[in-house]
């Protein structure tokens, strides 16, 4: 299952909404037998990036954004993969 795009809105961080969303995500990809969730986040999202691996997302891969700018600027974007025990 790939996790895309989950965003909260900046006065209702702090809550608590993103990890409960990022468990009820990692349940939906369990129930249905899924191995793993897997996800990419910028360089710049340290919040995110922190939350996942809280999680116990661990970092698959990291790359440069294939793009012009991504190579010019440097834009490294973090792989992470949750592996699910127990599925096939």
């Amino acid at each position: 299952l790939a996790l895309k795009r989950m965003s909260v809105r900046k006065d209702y961080r702090g809550m608590g909404i993103a990890k409960a969303l990022a468990r009820t995500a990692l349940a939906f990809a369990r129930q249905r037998g899924c191995r793993a969730v897997v996800l990419n986040t910028l360089m710049l999202q340290h919040e995110a990036r922190g939350l996942y691996e809280r999680l116990g997302f661990r970092r698959h891969r990291r790359y440069v954004l294939p793009t012009l700018y991504g190579r010019l600027a440097n834009c490294t974007i973090t792989s992470y993969r949750y592996e699910l025990p127990g599925t096939p």
